[in-house]
């Protein structure tokens, strides 16, 4: 299940940079977010207010308010400099590659906030998905686009938006329900991004069909699938597992935007997926030494505890009974003396 799971969440996720993609030739960014929004929150509220009105019984304000931060970080402020980046002209692939640096600022801020440093397998890991990042990113960086070198830097801003509401998350995790949270999320960006685009001047949507198709692509695939599983991996999987699982996300969105753009896709991005596949194999060794380990130290303790106690169990003055060689002595935990 959770191998299904994260192929569906790296499909799903890459979608959401193809969309960008799909929508950018027809509506400001704005404009696409907006509309991406607004049908999916009342689609969401109707939901909550037919359906699921239980999940939302004791919702206080504070978890209200931490719930909109989250979403205007993993939402709003990750989105928006993702279109900006594939409006100013950087490629789909090229976005999720400098997107794909988020799991080396996540593994290096875990141990200091959340307490969990990453091993030295998943360090080796994290390294081989860098390099895979940055194999493809010379690749494309080589074709030439034409585009600002400043262009480039605006993924990085969304990239720690992403972060920041991936630690906010998980130093206080919510019992809320997946449908709660997701549309306290949609909320906040819908009414972050209709203000921005009344603003702008940017409200009206166009009457083409590419641009509708691209907003059902990113309702259906990119919200839906993308951003539920990514909230469902983190919190069943942890933030290391997540973030590793994105590194995939660069060389996926480059074969893809190869098949549907004629982006270019050589052999150096083919060797940044062998590179990415790699890390996230090495990772997840890491995961399953480091928790056998820990279970052969909690069974290793705890044989040990039982035999000290047992040892001074037997070695402690009692009634002549207990001491018999013929009648085994029973220790427990909390006992000092032993049961005949």
């Amino acid at each position: 299940m959770n191998a299904l799971l994260s192929i569906a969440f790296v499909v799903s996720w890459s979608s959401g940079f193809i969309g960008a993609k799909l929508g950018a030739g027809s509506a400001a960014a704005l404009t696409l977010l907006m509309w991406r929004f607004l049908p999916l929150v009342l689609g969401l509220g109707a939901w909550a207010l037919l359906v699921d009105r239980a999940s939302w019984r004791g919702l206080g304000a504070r978890e209200l308010g931490r719930q909109a931060v989250v979403g205007a970080l993993s939402q709003s402020g990750y989105l928006l400099t993702v279109y900006l980046a594939i409006q100013l002209g950087v490629s789909s692939g090229t976005t999720a590659l400098i997107d794909g640096t988020q799991p080396l600022v996540a593994a290096a801020l875990a141990g200091p906030l959340l307490g969990t440093p990453a091993s030295r397998t998943q360090w080796a890991g994290l390294g081989l998905g860098l390099a895979g990042v940055l194999v493809v990113t010379a690749a494309d960086a080589g074709a030439g686009t034409g585009t600002p070198w400043w262009a480039y830097l605006v993924p990085f801003l969304g990239m720690l938006s992403l972060v920041a509401a991936t630690f906010l998350d998980r130093r206080s995790p919510s019992d809320l329900a997946p449908a709660v949270t997701m549309t306290i999320h949609a909320g906040t960006s819908a009414v972050a991004f209709t203000a921005l685009a009344a603003l702008t001047g940017a409200a009206a949507p166009p009457a083409s069909g590419s641009f509708w198709s691209a907003v059902v692509w990113l309702v259906v695939l990119s919200t839906f699938g993308g951003y539920g599983l990514y909230w469902l991996i983190l919190r069943r999987s942890g933030v290391t597992r997540v973030n590793t699982l994105m590194f995939l996300m660069a060389p996926v969105t480059a074969l893809w935007g190869a098949l549907m753009f004629g982006e270019p896709f050589g052999a150096q991005t083919v060797a940044g997926l062998a590179l990415g596949v790699l890390a996230v194999a090495v990772v997840h060794f890491g995961e399953r030494r480091n928790s056998a380990g820990g279970a052969a130290r909690r069974g290793a303790g705890t044989r040990t505890g039982t035999s000290l106690t047992r040892r001074r169990s037997e070695s402690r003055p009692g009634p002549a009974w207990s001491r018999r060689r013929d009648r085994p002595v029973h220790a427990t935990p909390t006992a000092g003396r032993g049961n005949g």
